[in-house]
């Protein structure tokens, strides 16, 4: 009983994550087109129609603007909060609304926790999908965090959470200050710095592996994400760190496999 994590791509152009049990297949969020979803999903052998329902955690174009095309086109079945499906138009026939910290099961062998994190100008929710025994926790935008957030993701066997901007390329870069502030703010994205301070709070000795995601393409570079996060994590973790891109999917990794399979597999070069 295998649960697979995989980034369709992450960043300022859209955000998608597929995530596949034997039983169900979902998605959390969908800020694509329905060409670029098709494109990246069929790198996985897999169209739309293959997809049970999307979980949309929050109303930024990014991460729901491709919410609507898949109720019209393929009639997805789309789950979010009710401010989220009033702001992005959803149609209430193929839309399910639901509450913070109200576990939704998804089949018989997933279910997903949607978590309430700070962000500007969204009801934005974190997700904790169950699989197995095993947790992997889907942290998108937010710009500080919750002991409550703290206390449902830690000893997941897998995380994945932005690690936005590198704050001395933010700081000196060519943003507007009113811009580098509400970045920089609580309802703005987390720096490298403070991802790792979060993921040194949460890992434990179950968490496996950590996929840092929505890299600035202006205001980070993978190796200072990747070196910042381990350097606040290298005493609490020793799995598989990756990073997602824009132009996904590139890698999965996996929680419910024996502790002598591989957790992270990288096939996706079509």
């Amino acid at each position: 009983m295998t649960m697979t994590i995989t980034h369709l791509g992450t960043g300022s152009r859209g955000n998608s994550t597929l995530l596949e049990t034997p039983r169900v297949k979902v998605l959390i969020d969908q800020g694509f087109s329905g060409t670029q979803l098709e494109k990246r999903l069929a790198r996985l052998q897999l169209t739309p129609h293959d997809i049970d329902c999307v979980f949309i955690s929050h109303h930024h174009g990014d991460h729901g603007g491709g919410a609507r095309i898949m109720q019209t086109k393929w009639e997805t079945r789309i789950l979010a909060n009710e401010r989220t499906a009033l702001e992005l138009d959803l149609l209430p026939e193929h839309t399910t609304f639901f509450e913070a910290l109200d576990m939704i099961r998804v089949g018989d062998d997933l279910a997903i926790l949607p978590v309430p994190v700070p962000h500007s100008g969204s009801d934005n929710v974190a997700f904790v999908a169950s699989h197995a025994g095993e947790r992997a926790a889907i942290i998108t935008d937010l710009g500080s965090w919750t002991d409550e957030l703290v206390a449902h993701v830690r000893g997941c066997e897998h995380i994945s959470i932005e690690a936005n901007y590198d704050h001395n390329k933010l700081i000196s870069g060519p943003y507007p200050y009113r811009l580098k502030d509400r970045i920089s703010g609580r309802g703005g994205h987390l720096s490298n710095d403070q991802t790792g301070q979060f993921l040194a709070e949460v890992c434990t000795e179950a968490t496996r592996t950590i996929t840092l995601t929505h890299l600035s393409q202006k205001n980070n570079r993978p190796h200072l994400a990747e070196s910042t996060v381990l350097y606040y994590i290298a005493d609490v973790f020793s799995g598989d760190l990756r990073i997602s891109d824009q132009d996904g999917p590139d890698f999965s990794h996996y929680i419910g496999k024996a502790d002598t399979d591989e957790a992270v597999e990288t096939p996706l070069h079509n």
